[in-house]
């Protein structure tokens, strides 16, 4: 991808899995930057149940008709990931106040390593404010009704892989 003179932006995140508040950011990330690379982090401290080509898949699934975003894996150190992918702005999303702190945290430190690699900050919609894909997976494994909370095939993915039918009855 030639990026050039785009506004490139950097969404960063393990999606597991992708949920409708991560959509909603994107698309949002879309109106503000020319080119948003949904980048699926195979370096986590959390235990995915997805694995990373299961995550690759349903995001690119759920961006298959928007060619403004890109889904692919990285490893590593993010800002370093940026910077190759020729982006200046990671855009991060935020939920609550106790969000902040964290990714306060995580924008510093991304600003001293790469001072030229910004912080953007988005703030959830309301809808979405009370969805992790932690609470997402805990409900869903429970054979709780998640349908809304993730695209239709984030959603068959969980019904499956938690061996509840599909649709859910």
């Amino acid at each position: 991808m030639d990026n050039r003179g785009e506004r490139v932006a950097v969404y960063p995140g393990t999606f597991d899995p992708m949920t409708m508040g991560h959509v909603s950011l994107i698309k949002r990330g879309c109106e503000i930057f020319d080119h948003v690379i949904v980048a699926v982090a195979n370096d986590t401290p959390k235990t995915p149940l997805f694995s990373i080509t299961e995550r690759v898949a349903m995001a690119e699934e759920v961006f298959k008709d928007t060619p403004q975003v890109t889904v692919e894996p990285f490893s590593g150190l993010l800002v370093e990931y940026a910077e190759r992918r020729g982006a200046h702005v990671v855009l991060r999303g935020l939920r609550a106040v106790s969000d902040f702190e964290y990714e306060f945290q995580l924008a510093l430190m991304n600003r001293k390593l790469k001072k030229h690699i910004q912080t953007v900050f988005l703030m959830t919609d309301y809808q979405w404010l009370y969805i992790s894909s932690t609470i997402v997976k805990a409900a869903g494994k429970l054979g709780g009704d998640i349908k809304g909370l993730v695209p239709d095939n984030v959603y068959r993915q969980l019904r499956e892989k938690y061996g509840y039918p599909y649709p859910l009855n």
